[in-house]
């Protein structure tokens, strides 16, 4: 084991340690732990010659004393810029004029509509997207800070255990959001966004001790079928960037620069069967990506197909999703009863802990920064908050006709797996502290002790896009970075009851995961209410959406796809756990090397295809595997053809490869329309930074 799981040293805290440390801290002697004031028990010294040692103390967010007592805030709708807006800047979007790097360019799309094969595209809608340093409040809510055990404690610099006002979170927003402004799209309309550093400007606010040093930023629309220099990816930073001398973190665009990256809205192939329907933007500056996206830098992109999925549920000629369209005379439109939902966990500093990683700190406490956003860059078992936030706020409340919805999950969180289900309750939710939890416990902070599954949720879409056929699910999980797509009727129950106004439901997270490594054992007390659902006083609405039996077709897997189980021969990118002397920092590789962008692991022709092996090297970790540019089809698990029980929408499309423990999965993928440098790597992004990716490329 290259590895100690968890190590207790009282009985209310524990700190996570490498065997690494363990033998360190054995050869030291003792005296090496003490409690601080919330009884968190961290190294007290660092012992020499082995470099320093990474302090593994995490603070308890303060207690959300009234949960369920705002409304659900949704993402603000993004307006495109007026063309005679546009025409007047200084340097407007154009086929040769891709991006404002100082001291370099010009540069140059690969793709611009009017050339085949977007020949008869129209020009794309133009957004203008700042990067910003802004305030974010998870809860209007008063907090009461508590320790480790649940107990009410004083803040440091505080003469009382009163509750107070949680003070406002810094974070590096797209147009200073959290979660960002989110663009409707649709296929054959091209988008352009022109993204813009704004990060030098502090407004006045704490930087706090995370994000990219040199406030950098380099935009991934995941998972578009996008141009190289559009895809925001750290090997195609390294290409652009690295003549500058700019390497890593500054291979990405600083203040002052920025980068219009143009989303064609082409289904790979010119295919309608590849099209799919939700997309997310983020950060993905080398090193950073976690820190960033952590920080804020999230947006959202759901995707409509014009032919059979404009977010029209009249339209008799679509598949009559719910949804209800509005076109805007600037070239933009809304759709009501189809709500994104980003999940998304973060701790909350308590003044006390030490700040002491990789990175940052030499151990020294933050009592100013109490209350806001506490972050770990590289902590051992990948990053897991405990409090848990469902659109930017904590315990949000949604209300909703008698009527079906269409519901876009998406797990923005750093390391979390979720796995959710609809429940209703006749007791309530009680804090986890009044059960007599604490420690690892008390993450999520309240629980539904009587909650019991109230409706079934139909998916219709992955990340891939439409699934073949409805999937009816009990409850499903949510790894970083997927999204999931659901039909839920708000007009009865699974028992055939009908809904009533003022009814409560509530959206539960089941899944324990005290650790960024895996989740926990199954503990039926463990639900967690992350937003709650009230039926509204509104009579039930004459409801023309439907649930087809069969809703898009699927490509066809590759060539010999599935006779290629025992083929020794096809590509296999092995997930592991190790070391490497490029960078004391990389614990995380792929086939043994960390993340080389001058060395694509791999190089494959335009228009060709493949079957790739992705295998998990084991040690008890699971990794979602994101990769780059287009999206796959899963042939088999662990040499079972695909789909398996624990995997039913393996038969649609997807971008990330969930990989349990020790798993074995072989894909079929496509590479078609662009050429340049792509990357794949670990979507728990404490892995991807540390240095869980691999540069690949596509030639002509």
């Amino acid at each position: 084991m290259q590895e100690v799981d968890r190590v207790r040293l009282t009985s209310r805290d524990r700190v996570r340690l490498t065997r690494r440390d363990m033998l360190r801290l054995t050869i030291g002697g003792a005296g090496m732990f003490v409690l601080t004031s919330s009884c968190l028990a961290v190294t007290s010294g660092v012992g020499s010659g082995g470099g320093p040692l990474y302090i593994e103390a995490f603070p308890t967010s303060p207690l959300v004393l009234n949960p369920f007592n705002e409304s659900l805030p949704l993402p603000k709708l993004a307006a495109p810029v007026p063309k005679s807006v546009v025409d007047t800047w200084d340097s407007p979007p154009g086929p040769d004029n891709q991006a404002f790097v100082k001291g370099a360019g010009p540069f140059s799309h690969q793709l611009w509509p009017g050339t085949a094969p977007v020949a008869d595209y129209p020009l794309p809608l133009v957004y203008h997207i700042n990067l910003e340093v802004a305030p974010h409040d998870f809860t209007s809510s008063l907090v009461q800070p508590i320790d480790s055990s649940g107990k009410d404690v004083a803040p440091p610099g505080s003469d009382n255990a009163r509750p107070r006002k949680l003070p406002s979170s810094t974070i590096y927003g797209f147009d200073g959001r959290f979660p960002g402004p989110m663009i409707n799209a649709e296929y054959h309309n091209p988008v352009l966004v022109r993204f813009e550093n704004h990060l030098d400007q502090d407004n006045g606010l704490p930087r706090q001790d995370f994000g990219a040093p040199n406030f950098s930023f380099l935009t991934h629309l995941h998972n578009g079928h996008t141009a190289s220099e559009s895809d925001g990816n750290p090997a195609q930073g390294y290409q652009r960037f690295s003549p500058l001398g700019r390497l890593d973190h500054r291979a990405a665009y600083e203040p002052g620069e920025w980068v219009d990256n143009l989303y064609l809205g082409y289904p790979a192939g010119g295919d309608d069967r590849e099209k799919q329907s939700f997309f997310w933007f983020h950060d993905h500056v080398h090193g950073h990506t976690g820190a960033d996206v952590y920080k804020g830098m999230v947006g959202l992109m759901p995707l409509y197909d014009p032919k059979i999925d404009r977010g029209d549920e009249t339209d008799p000629s679509g598949l009559q999703l719910p949804g209800r369209r509005t076109d805007n005379p600037d070239g933009s439109f809304s759709v009501d009863y189809d709500i994104p939902l980003v999940f998304y966990d973060t701790a909350l500093d308590d003044g006390v802990t030490p700040h002491k990683d990789a990175h940052t700190g030499t151990g020294e406490t933050h009592p100013e920064w109490w209350g806001m956003t506490y972050f770990r860059h590289l902590p051992n078992h990948g990053f897991v908050g405990d409090l848990f936030t469902v659109n930017g706020k904590a315990f949000p409340v949604l209300e909703v006709k008698r009527r079906k919805y269409r519901l876009r999950f998406l797990d923005a969180s750093i390391s979390r797996i979720y796995e959710f289900q609809l429940m209703q309750s006749s007791g309530g939710y009680k804090s986890a502290r009044s059960l007599g939890l604490n420690g690892d416990e008390l993450q999520g902070q309240y629980r539904l002790p009587d909650g019991r599954q109230c409706m079934q949720l139909v998916e219709v879409a992955c990340e891939g896009g439409l699934l073949p056929n409805p999937i009816v699910r009990d409850s499903f999980e949510l790894w970083p970075a997927k999204r999931r797509e659901f039909v839920v009727d708000f007009t009865r129950y699974m028992g055939g009851d009908l809904t009533s106004p003022g009814d409560e439901i509530y959206l539960v997270n089941i899944m324990k995961m005290t650790t960024g490594r895996l989740w926990d054992s199954a503990d039926p007390n463990y639900k967690v209410p992350v937003l709650k659902i009230i039926i509204g006083d509104d009579p039930p609405e004459t409801d023309v959406s439907v649930i087809r039996p069969a809703l898009r077709d699927v490509p066809p897997l590759v060539a010999g796809a599935t006779g290629a189980m025992n083929d020794k021969s096809v590509p296999t990118f092995e997930l592991q756990r190790g070391s490497t002397k490029a960078d004391p920092e990389f614990e995380w590789l792929i086939n043994g090397k960390p993340f080389d962008p001058a060395n694509p692991q791999i190089t494959v022709k335009k228009e060709s295809e493949a079957v790739w092996r992705i295998r998990n090297g084991g040690g008890g970790w699971v990794h979602p595997l994101h990769l780059h540019m287009e999206e796959h089809r899963v042939v088999a698990r662990n040499g079972t053809l695909a789909p398996d029980a624990r995997h039913p929408d393996d038969t649609g499309k997807e971008d990330v490869v969930a990989l349990d423990p020790s798993e074995d999965v072989l894909i079929s993928r496509r590479f078609r329309t662009f050429v340049g440098p792509y990357v794949a790597h670990c979507h728990n992004l404490i892995h991807e930074d540390h240095s869980m990716m691999f540069a690949w490329e596509i030639v002509p």
